[in-house]
């Protein structure tokens, strides 16, 4: 697997000046956390989902979760899961294929270690599970069950746990709730592969929903939550663990669509009008400024529901010329000492010190979602997606 991978040699050589890098399912967990992009959901019971995965996977996606949780009927969980082990079964037979890395979300423990018995061989295409609602309490006998499904196959399996619980949401049991979480995900902290946020559940305690012109961080009681989660859980100082960004639930809304990216681009304006025009089938405003945002507050990749949102996660996870090269002057072994420099770009101070951890997290980054070239941005590079 790669990022940007479903690209032709030559485009990605006319896009990067240093391209992403091949990983597979078993590489290091530090990488794959940061490799996982956009994530995209798709519900369990999907009668084509082994061609669904194929497909997705031909056009970018690197993780998917297979959900047998809220994205399906109560009643349709057996039928689910019989569909789910069948499915991946005739994927498992498929060896000329590549697959993206596959998360089953489960709804309790028990779950977990009847479908490894299920799977048998199959298990190996899966990376792990995806765990819901979690607290302290509630995901110990989760984290418990997929150790033991570890135990008994021998194929690394890692967890996902989203925090959702009303008890992270609400003020009064916040911090106590987190430093459970913390507790449970640190016991376990070589099978805990990122922690998901789950926005959607969080807002409907109050019986909000964000509109698609505004973004989580517009909503002022999920973003203190964001904040307190990222403070207690995604510290830099090697304690902390990936966080992925919420869920973007529109698509195919009809207004504003990248209206101040091309404004920017260098594109003559013949050429950004027609590609508006295949924008507005593709992502929204509001889609590119959370993701902006999610990655100014501490969040890696995002939970995705529509195949049109991977493609803005990704073009907007490509570390720029400008950020590699600041990144690389302040991690140069004569600059261990600390001091401050002028950046190669000439327009910001680079103080060795204090921007030590975010030139460490973006150099890895670049190495996998890749390094544009000098003159290619977001636009150049989400055109070169749409047009494969």
């Amino acid at each position: 697997m790669r990022h940007f991978g479903q690209m032709a040699p030559e485009v990605r050589k006319r896009l990067f000046h240093q391209e992403p890098c091949t990983f597979t399912a078993d590489s290091p967990a530090r990488l794959l956390s940061t490799a996982l992009g956009a994530t995209l959901y798709s519900p369990a019971t999907r009668p084509r989902l082994a061609e669904d995965v194929l497909k997705q996977a031909a056009r970018g996606v690197v993780s998917m979760v297979l959900c047998l949780e809220d994205s399906i009927d109560d009643a349709e969980v057996p039928a689910g899961e019989e569909n789910l082990v069948r499915q991946l079964d005739d994927l498992a037979k498929r060896s000329d294929v590549d697959i993206p890395l596959l998360f089953v979300r489960v709804r309790t423990p028990e779950q977990i270690p009847d479908l490894v018995r299920r799977l048998g061989p199959a298990v190996r295409l899966l990376s792990g599970f995806v765990l819901p609602k979690f607290t302290e309490e509630r995901g110990i006998p989760f984290l418990e069950a997929l150790a033991a499904a570890e135990a008994a196959t021998g194929h690394r399996l890692f967890a996902m746990p989203v925090l959702e619980s009303p008890d992270l949401l609400y003020r009064e049991s916040r911090v106590q709730t987190l430093e459970g979480i913390f507790r449970a995900v640190d016991k376990y902290r070589d099978r805990v592969l990122a922690l998901r946020l789950g926005v959607t559940d969080f807002c409907s305690s109050y019986g909000l929903r964000r509109g698609p012109d505004m973004t989580a961080y517009d909503v002022q009681i999920v973003a203190s939550v964001i904040a307190d989660v990222v403070n207690m859980l995604a510290r830099a100082d090697g304690t902390g663990f990936t966080v992925t960004g919420p869920v973007w639930e529109y698509f195919r809304v009809q207004e504003r669509m990248f209206k101040p990216q091309l404004r920017q681009s260098p594109f003559l304006e013949v050429q950004a009008v027609e590609l508006r025009s295949k924008l507005i089938e593709h992502a929204m405003d509001g889609l590119l400024r959370e993701i902006s945002l999610d990655r100014a507050n501490g969040l890696l990749g995002k939970t995705c529901i529509h195949p049109s949102h991977v493609l803005p996660v990704h073009a907007l996870s490509v570390v720029s010329h400008e950020e590699f090269s600041d990144a690389q002057d302040i991690l140069r072994p004569e600059r261990c000492g600390g001091g401050v420099l002028r950046s190669a770009y000439t327009n910001k101070m680079n103080e060795v010190k204090p921007h030590r951890a975010w030139a460490e997290r973006t150099l890895l980054r670049a190495e996998v979602f890749g390094v544009a070239n000098e003159d290619i941005g977001f636009v150049e590079l989400l055109a070169a997606g749409l047009s494969d």
